[in-house]
């Protein structure tokens, strides 16, 4: 099973692998942390599945996603938000700006486009692939 990186900068987001809006989330997020140490896992594979063992988090119907990070979890709007961190310029600033907002009405939002995400994109039959170039980023 994995350990929890130790390193503020080694982090992990586990993702619904299936939900488009989480995947494009993904790629979106990608394409904007170059050079991070951020790491990426589907929920639905086996390191996946370990990470939300250890977590204590649901194993099936997930609700919102994951961002390890420094030993601790972060999920809902906090996880975006801390995700910002990892992302180049602007992204660090929106995410300071936007968590300035109360916590309540962010996670109501999360919640809001979570329950919806399958309508607003849809979802796949399979799990999310990784290009052989994001390969290195994602855990096996």
């Amino acid at each position: 099973m994995a350990t929890p990186p130790s390193e503020p900068s080694e982090a992990l987001m586990l993702f619904d692998g299936v939900c488009n809006f989480c995947s494009g989330s993904v790629l979106f997020i990608l394409k904007r942390s170059q050079g991070s140490a951020l790491r990426f896992a589907a929920m639905q594979t086996a390191a996946g599945q370990a990470w939300l063992s250890e977590l204590s988090l649901p194993l099936e119907h997930y609700e919102t996603f994951a961002l390890v990070e420094d030993g601790q979890v972060h999920v809902k709007s906090q996880g975006v938000l801390r995700l910002t961190r990892h992302m180049s310029r602007p992204w660090p600033t929106i995410g300071l700006l936007v968590g300035i907002a109360p916590r309540r009405l962010l996670d109501w939002l999360y919640d809001r486009v979570a329950r919806n995400r399958y309508r607003i994109l849809g979802r796949k039959t399979q799990c999310f692939v990784p290009t052989p170039a994001m390969r290195a980023r994602f855990l096996p």
